[in-house]
């Protein structure tokens, strides 16, 4: 077997990649990380989303937005043959009067709603920052929360649909 090639997707990123690469989010606060994998075609994508709803027209970075990051992820990753995990959301901060990380969450899950898409898993909230980690080869979702290692989040053969 080959080394993957680890591709990153920062905040406000989208990237792809096929079985020869791993997708990484690096850390994630109040950030959401959406994976769609193509079982069929052996490929992925994953959005690193930093805000809720579409961009302004005189935006440089549209896919900062989710509107805007979910539109370029699914351009490219059928719907109709995706498994897809929503991670992040975080209150990392601990504030009382958060309301970013609940826009976010709520602008996400509501816009793959519209779209029709179905979350196999997910795991929104809570005051700990996640990483994720993505291999395409078989489609295998890995989080660490907090300081804890990578730990198995999701894979096809699961064929669950769950909040965590």
């Amino acid at each position: 077997m080959t080394e993957k090639k680890v591709k990153y997707a920062l905040t406000g990123e989208v990237k792809f990649g096929n079985e020869d690469n791993i997708l990484d989010s690096g850390a994630v606060g109040s950030c959401i990380v959406v994976t769609a994998y193509d079982r069929k075609n052996m490929i992925g994508g994953m959005a690193h989303i930093m805000l809720p709803g579409a961009s302004p027209e005189q935006e440089g970075e549209k896919t900062k937005y989710a509107q805007d990051a979910l539109t370029v992820l699914f351009e490219k990753i059928d719907p109709l043959n995706t498994e897809v995990c929503v991670l992040g959301g975080a209150n990392v901060l601990q504030r009382d009067d958060d309301r970013i990380c609940k826009s976010i969450q709520m602008s996400v899950t509501e816009l793959l709603k519209e779209k029709n898409i179905t979350i196999n898993k997910m795991s929104l909230g809570g005051t700990q920052r996640r990483s994720v980690s993505f291999n395409i080869y078989d489609g295998s979702v890995y989080c660490s929360t907090g300081c804890e290692p990578q730990k198995l989040f999701f894979h096809p053969e699961m064929d669950q649909t769950t909040e965590e």
